[in-house]
Parts: structure tokens; C-alpha cells; sequence
């Protein structure tokens, strides 16, 4: 990604971002997957944040993601989590009965910075992320 840029400013603020769901449940799957995508695509959107790569697996979620620097990480983190915690109890109310009003999302996350030299080696990362999780689930 070349540098953006907003008002006065050129930036190149890009972010690995790991998050999972409360208890690390192994839930993201089928319908509450795709639900979690749309959700996660349409707040970044909302919040002008760039969705590079990304993927959802069963217990966690990777984002790779360009964030404009007048807001900060653990901004868009609160944002991104509570708001998609609240869309998808909306979609899915029997997970708010099961686990309490507002808890889908654990309380911490990790974001790594990207430079430009790892870049690709960070979306390959996240794109294998997915085959891990089919051949761990053929294991099984």
C-alpha cells in the first residue's frame, strides 16, 4: 500500500491485528462467520479504516488494516469490538441469552505495526491462517 493521504498529512500507518472471542469459544463458523465479516467490513468502512487482508477463524480473528493517524489503534479496537459485538447479538440473540449483554469479544487484542518490508509476509501469514484451521479440523 503507498502512502494515503488526509487534509495536509501522507501516511502509511498499516497494522497486524489479532483479536478472539470471549473464553477463546470456537464458534466462528457457517452463518456467524459471514455475519462477522460483513459486520467487521462494513465498521471499517464506516470509520475509513482500510481492510488490506483478513480473515475470521473458528476462535480468532486477523486483521490487516490501514488506520488514518487521527485515531488511534485502541480507538478503532474499542469501536470495532463493541459495535460488532452489539450487530451480532442483534443477528444472533441466542448468544447474548448464553453469555450476558455486551461479552462476545475477549478484553485484549495484539496489533503488530507493518512496515513495508514484511508486508507480504504478513498476508501470507493471514492467508494460511484459514488452511491451518481445515487441516486441524481434519484431524480431529
Amino acid at each position: 500500500m503507498d502512502n494515503a493521504s488526509i487534509a495536509h498529512t501522507r501516511w502509511n500507518c498499516t497494522y497486524h491485528i489479532v483479536f478472539i472471542p470471549k473464553y477463546r469459544r470456537k464458534i466462528m463458523y457457517g452463518e456467524t462467520k459471514k455475519d462477522i465479516v460483513e459486520i467487521l467490513k462494513k465498521l471499517c468502512e464506516m470509520k475509513q479504516i482500510t481492510l488490506i487482508e483478513g480473515k475470521v477463524c473458528k476462535d480468532h480473528v486477523h486483521m490487516y488494516i490501514a488506520i488514518p493517524p487521527k485515531l488511534c489503534v485502541s480507538e478503532c479496537m474499542a469501536y470495532l469490538k463493541g459495535k460488532s459485538a452489539l450487530m451480532l447479538f442483534d443477528r444472533h440473540p441466542e448468544y447474548r441469552s448464553r453469555w450476558g449483554e455486551r461479552h462476545f469479544w475477549a478484553r485484549g487484542y495484539y496489533v503488530a505495526t507493518v512496515g513495508n518490508v514484511n508486508e507480504d509476509t504478513i498476508i501470507e501469514y493471514i492467508r494460511q491462517q484459514e488452511e491451518s484451521d481445515k487441516l486441524e479440523d481434519g484431524r480431529k
